[in-house]
């Protein structure tokens, strides 16, 4: 099981925010079966309860609704603070269905996968452990609206220039990194280097290729390699 544990030897924490406190409660409880993976699992039903409870859990995975109590798109709310002020959690955007805009917008916002309600329980503890492991959840179907997408961005915003050739070596180093799913953390160790200056080299490496996520840099890193390979 060692795997499925973090760095300091924890089991996995998840945060639940969801408006529907049936919905939420039947998740957490299926996770809280799941002892040889989960620790604590909290549960939340609007954007303030989410953000405390982010503060004092501290998740590993937060799985958040895109509407909350306090309103229809106030998940992103949750999404943009995990992105802003929690880096160490990976968000999971829980949807109704799989549709093009709400997929798109949450990945665009820093979540990691996406997970619809249809999907089994056990399916959401392999999601989240998935996500926790540093790689991404998402069907197929989800990641050709995310390609689709960026196939539509007009050059000047996605390649600006010749792309990787605006790189320094040490920023084309956390590129490569980024690909191989390594968090923030894991880069940091890796190069030698603090959190805080990884986060810098990513600011710069999202300016100079004109993306805005970790999603967007691998899928444009990828499109980059298979083009010089042939």
């Amino acid at each position: 099981m060692r795997e499925l544990l973090d760095s300091s030897g924890e089991k996995i924490r998840v945060l639940i925010a969801d408006a529907d406190n049936i919905s939420s409660q039947l998740m957490a409880s299926a996770l809280r079966r799941c002892r040889n993976y989960f620790d604590k699992v909290s549960v939340a039903s609007s954007s303030p309860e989410a953000i405390r409870d982010l503060n004092i859990l501290r998740p590993h995975v937060a799985v958040v609704s895109t509407e909350l109590r306090d309103g229809p798109h106030t998940g992103f709310k949750v999404l943009q603070e995990v992105r802003n002020s929690h880096p160490r959690t990976a968000a999971i955007m829980l949807l109704d269905s799989t549709q093009r805009d709400p997929v798109v917008d949450a990945f665009r916002g820093g979540a990691r996968g996406v997970f619809t309600r249809d999907k089994s329980f056990k399916a959401l503890s392999k999601c989240i452990r998935t996500v926790h492991g540093g790689r991404i959840w998402a069907s197929n179907e989800e990641l050709e609206f995310i390609l689709e997408t960026l196939t539509r961005l007009k050059s000047a915003q996605f390649t600006k220039s010749s792309g990787m050739a605006l790189l320094t070596r040490r920023e084309e180093e956390v590129v490569r990194s980024v690909v191989e799913g390594m968090k923030n953390r894991e880069i940091a160790q890796a190069l030698h280097v603090t959190e805080h200056s990884v986060s810098n080299y990513l600011y710069g490496i999202f300016n100079k290729l004109g993306v805005s996520s970790r999603v967007e840099l691998i899928l444009y890193a990828t499109s980059e390699s298979q083009k010089q390979a042939r």
